[in-house]
C-alpha cells in the first residue's frame, strides 16, 4: 500500500474521538519538514496524546481507513532475496540502479507493500511505484519528509488532499479491539502521502503507525482495516 506523488491542497484539521461521548477537540500544530522520524508504535497499552484544536467540525461518514507500517528486518528470517535499486533517495527508476544487498523476501514484498522497512544496519530500504527501491536515512512521505508515526496519512488528493488533517471520530461496523480503536481514535492525523494509483478510492485513507512491533505482525489486531467509519474534520480559524 504504498503512497506516493504528493498534490498540495487547502489544509483540514480534525477533531477528536468520540466514544459515545463528547470529548476535547484535537490539536492543530505545526510540522517541520525533516524532522527525524519518530520510530516504533505505542508500547503496550499505551494510547497516544489526544492533541487540542479549535475550528468548524466537519463529520465524514461512511470512510475505510487501513494501516500502514514501517518492516523491521529483524523479525523477517525467511530466505533472502537480492534488491536492486538506488543507493540514495535522489534518482529515479531504471536511473543509478545497482545492487543494494540480500534481504529476507517476506521483508522485500512489506518494503513494497508498505513502502518502506528498517534494516539491521539502521538504513532504510524504502519503494514508490513511480521510484522502485531505494536506500534512505528515514522512512519517507511523498515530499521528502520522514513519515511521523501516530500522525502521518495518505489518501488520494480528490478524497482528501496533501495537508489535511483529520481524526477518527467513530471505528465503524467492522469487528475491532476497543484498545485498537481508541489507538486510532486519539491522534490527529496529517495527509502528506497518496496511494499507489488503483489503490485508494473516494472514501479511503491509511494511517501510518510506526514499525511493526513483532513477527506475523500483519496477523496482528493493530493491522486492521476500518470499515464505515466516521472521521471529524475541522478547518481551523
Amino acid at each position: 500500500m504504498s503512497r506516493f506523488v504528493l498534490i498540495l491542497a487547502t489544509a483540514l484539521v480534525l477533531a477528536a474521538c468520540d466514544g459515545g461521548e463528547d470529548a476535547p477537540p484535537a490539536a492543530l500544530t505545526s510540522e517541520t519538514p525533516g524532522h527525524p522520524p519518530e520510530t516504533g508504535a505505542y508500547p503496550g497499552s499505551a494510547t497516544p496524546p489526544i492533541p487540542q484544536v479549535t475550528g468548524t467540525t466537519v463529520e465524514l461518514t461512511g470512510w475505510e481507513v487501513t494501516v500502514y507500517y514501517t518492516a523491521v528486518q529483524a523479525l523477517h528470517t525467511d530466505k533472502s532475496t537480492e534488491v536492486t535499486g538506488c543507493p540514495t533517495i535522489d534518482c529515479g527508476k531504471n536511473r543509478n540502479q545497482q545492487k543494494l544487498g540480500s534481504f529476507p523476501a517476506s521483508f522485500v514484498k512489506a518494503v513494497k507493500d508498505e513502502g518502506t522497512g528498517r534494516t539491521t544496519d539502521g538504513r532504510y530500504l524504502n519503494w514508490s511505484y513511480d521510484t522502485g527501491y531505494w536506500m534512505d536515512t528515514a522512512p519517507r512521505d511523498t515530499d521528502g519528509r520522514p513519515l511521523r508515526p501516530w500522525v502521518s496519512a495518505a489518501a488520494d488528493a480528490d478524497a482528501l488532499g496533501a495537508g489535511s488533517r483529520f481524526t477518527i471520530q467513530r471505528c465503524g461496523t467492522a469487528e475491532v479491539t476497543a484498545e485498537v480503536c481508541a489507538k486510532l481514535k486519539a491522534p490527529t492525523w496529517t495527509v502528506v502521502d497518496e496511494f499507489t494509483p488503483g489503490l485508494g478510492g473516494n472514501k479511503h485513507v491509511d494511517v501510518y503507525i510506526g514499525e511493526e512491533t513483532g513477527a506475523d505482525f500483519t496477523d496482528s489486531d493493530l493491522y486492521t482495516t476500518l470499515e464505515n467509519a466516521t472521521l471529524a474534520a475541522i478547518r481551523a480559524r
